[in-house]
């Protein structure tokens, strides 16, 4: 780990990073079903926390089979 703090991503780079609509990312931000924060009024995002939602939702969808 180098020690320096990743950026924080924006709904564009999430949407981007998911293969989704903007839309979609607000969406999921908004009920909480995506992990994220607010800066003044602008969604961010962590990419440590989108890979480990990311993660949570494969094993999910394995269950579900």
């Amino acid at each position: 780990m180098s020690g320096i703090p990743q950026a924080a991503m924006t709904v564009r780079d999430v949407a981007g990073y998911l293969n989704v609509d903007e839309k979609t990312v607000y969406r999921l931000a908004k009920r909480g079903d995506l992990p994220g924060f607010k800066v003044a009024g602008a969604w961010r995002f962590k990419r440590s926390d989108l890979d480990s939602w990311i993660d949570q939702q494969k094993k999910a969808a394995q269950y579900k089979k």
